[in-house]
């Protein structure tokens, strides 16, 4: 759940929620507002916002402002001109829903890219290149979207297992040689957070593609990549962003693998590839030539 959500949940006084209310106003003009001159604009004393902060769990004011002005930062980046949910409007005509699409997909990847956090990428990375076998978890639909990643991991050697049926099973007959990839784009889901205490108990290393802020899944997980959040969970023309986000993470984690063993990588997909696909084409660009890592 994003902080800006937890702070419109009743959980606050009317003393507190008049400062909430106010920070909302402001959003990011706190930046170089100290606690006693937000306490004076909301005729509060300042001890009220380290109160507010203890109810998120933060450990201060401090803590809290930072994130609140680094979530208020990520919801004002993008997708500015195009809503997430309803991209197209019922006047446009298909050139034009054609375009928005096309504008939502770039500003997805975008958006995607900003949340991506080097360190976090990196350790994403190393998971997977040192796992014997990478199983993903997930609800059916998001599973259709790992085919291709599956493909292109298993064209580099790495066998990567989409798990459909018996995921408990599954969960429970991994290892620390496993890596488990959760994609929830809630990170709430019950059939997701419920595998975890199987993996816990094998010591399975567990990365989680999930969205922004607290959740089940982001809590327990080793390592976290955080998706675009932008979309309500149903009341949407489709999951536009969410699946995009999905892709472009997926593809960053191949290439990332891809990359730790550039020449041998590229050695053996174009060795395998070279045997078994026969496909023929008139077209020069699509024309092969002899290659070098061949």
């Amino acid at each position: 759940m994003l902080l800006t959500e937890k702070m419109k949940q009743d959980l606050f006084s009317k003393s507190e929620r008049a400062v909430i209310d106010y920070l909302f106003v402001e959003r990011e003009r706190i930046h170089d507002k100290t606690m006693k001159q937000i306490a004076e604009a909301t005729y509060t004393h300042p001890s009220m916002l380290s109160r507010i902060a203890t109810k998120l769990e933060f450990a201060g004011w401090l803590e809290l402002k930072e994130q609140f002005l680094e979530e208020i930062e990520y919801l004002n980046r993008h997708f500015s001109d195009i809503d997430a949910n309803e991209p197209f409007s019922p006047k446009d005509n298909l050139m034009v829903v054609a375009n928005k699409l096309a504008a939502l997909k770039q500003m997805t990847i975008e958006d995607t890219l900003s949340l991506l956090d080097h360190e976090a990428y990196e350790q994403a990375v190393t998971m997977l290149s040192e796992a014997r076998h990478i199983k993903v978890f997930s609800v059916i639909h998001n599973l259709l979207l790992c085919h291709d990643f599956k493909s292109k991991m298993n064209r580099i050697g790495k066998q990567v297992s989409l798990c459909e049926f018996d995921a408990e099973f599954e969960a429970a007959n991994s290892d620390e040689t496993t890596c488990a990839l959760l994609i929830s784009y809630t990170g709430e889901s019950d059939y997701t957070v419920g595998l975890i205490p199987y993996l816990k108990k094998q010591r399975v290393p567990v990365l989680a593609l999930t969205s922004l802020g607290e959740n089940a899944i982001s809590n327990q997980a080793d390592c976290t990549l955080r998706l675009t959040t932008r979309e309500r969970l149903y009341s949407k023309i489709g999951s536009f962003t969410t699946n995009d986000s999905i892709h472009c993470l997926l593809d960053l984690l191949y290439a990332g693998v891809f990359s730790t063993d550039y020449e041998a990588n590229m050695a053996y997909k174009v060795q395998i590839s070279k045997r078994f696909d026969h496909r023929k084409s008139s077209s020069e660009v699509m024309q092969e030539e002899e290659h070098p890592f061949t």
